[in-house]
């Protein structure tokens, strides 16, 4: 739902960014809105991967947005990362590892709580118009930051358009799924079925790209696995609609994975410097997703709606759905930031954790229902995904 980009938890992370989410999902990500969900894995660019992981976090995902669950990357995408990560100049600064990742940890995990509280708080029935609202908050203030000269980004051709389009779908459809599943399931239970889509990636590198995981990878998965059916059986606050989304989610936010990395050295090739950082994709991300979203919007009906509910005439409805957009945003820079000043194996390793009082906070703040069963149920889950991190950087780290 925001920035997206973003794996991310994605990722999401993951949810997600992945709002906006982003291929890796370092959890997203959105990630917006997962921009997150959803940063992608393959790419190393985990913001990218979500609305919802990211989780459903930073648009550039997302993922939903960092080295989370599915965006856990070779040796070749770290070092892309870190060469994006210099282009825009981001400040080395001594004895701020703690401060970066804090500031992404809070922004992360606000975005998929701020996200929450629009669609089941304010039971606003736009998605789709959350999603592309979001989306224009991202533009505005990415074209601003590039035409001011802060950071730099790839113009938008037509031939880097051409080449995008069929990844920005997939990743469209990402958020909007993401969305919907975020309005009917608690918050908790929608980071542990994420955990699914790092199953599906898993499998798909495997088959497509032929990579090879080591035996505590795919242990690892099975153990997201069990933890995702235990959870859905004990869930006291079951939707069969919220988990149809969630679980179409899932697959999209492997395709948006697979799907970039096939397509990443084409997109590279079609840019003017040979490069495509990762504000670059937020923003082509974001930009090609706003005539999508219009048709959708008009496509869906939703036009009627907004007429019609009061919640567009409350300003602090817009200041909220605002603070989305910029968190689901500020996904993408704060977990650059926190790359910057740590290594991979922290940044993935924080990404994971960063689950657990994610879980708590939407339990709480939302006043789920839940069980013993369910509560440990979701624990497994959370402490699978961090042995998966684990597992990936070992798998991934030079022998």
């Amino acid at each position: 739902m925001g920035s997206r980009v973003l794996q991310l938890d994605v990722p999401a992370d993951s949810e997600a960014s992945p709002r906006r989410n982003v291929p890796g999902s370092v959890s997203s990500p959105l990630m917006n809105g997962e921009k997150s969900l959803f940063r992608n894995q393959n790419a190393g660019f985990t913001a990218l991967a979500s609305p919802v992981r990211r989780e459903i976090g930073n648009r550039s995902l997302t993922r939903s947005f960092c080295v989370d669950d599915n965006d856990l990357e070779d040796g070749k995408a770290s070092k892309e990362r870190e060469s994006s990560i210099q282009s825009l100049g981001l400040p080395k600064i001594q004895n701020q590892a703690f401060l970066s990742g804090l500031a992404y940890c809070i922004s992360s995990c606000s975005m998929i709580l701020v996200n929450k509280f629009v669609l089941s708080g304010y039971g606003f029935n736009a998605p789709v118009f959350l999603m592309l609202y979001q989306n224009i908050v991202s533009v505005t203030i990415v074209s601003t930051l590039s035409l001011s000269g802060a950071v730099p980004t790839e113009p938008l051709t037509w031939n880097l358009i051409k080449v995008w389009l069929p990844v920005n779908i997939i990743f469209v459809a990402m958020l909007i799924t993401s969305m919907f599943s975020l309005k009917y399931i608690n918050v908790a239970m929608l980071t542990i079925l994420k955990n699914v889509a790092n199953v599906l990636t898993a499998s798909g590198e495997t088959y497509f790209f032929k990579k090879q995981h080591g035996t505590q990878v795919w242990i690892a998965l099975m153990l997201m696995i069990i933890s995702a059916v235990a959870g859905g059986i004990t869930d006291l606050s079951f939707h069969a609609v919220g988990y149809i989304w969630q679980t179409l989610n899932c697959f999209l936010t492997a395709s948006y994975s697979l799907t970039l990395r096939h397509v990443m050295d084409s997109a590279k090739q079609a840019t003017k410097s040979g490069n495509l950082n990762e504000l670059s994709m937020v923003l082509l991300n974001n930009v090609l997703s706003l005539p999508l979203g219009i048709i959708l919007v008009l496509g869906l009906n939703e036009v009627e709606y907004l007429l019609e509910t009061p919640l567009l005439r409350m300003p602090e409805f817009w200041l909220v759905i605002t603070a989305s957009g910029v968190l689901g945003l500020g996904i993408s820079f704060t977990s650059m930031w926190f790359l910057h000043q740590t290594s991979a194996t922290t940044y993935s390793i924080v990404g994971s954790l960063n689950k657990i009082p994610l879980s708590i906070a939407g339990i709480v703040l939302f006043n789920v229902r839940t069980s013993m069963q369910n509560s440990l149920s979701i624990l497994f889950g959370l402490l699978a995904g961090v042995f998966f991190a684990r597992a990936k950087l070992r798998d991934n780290s030079p022998t």
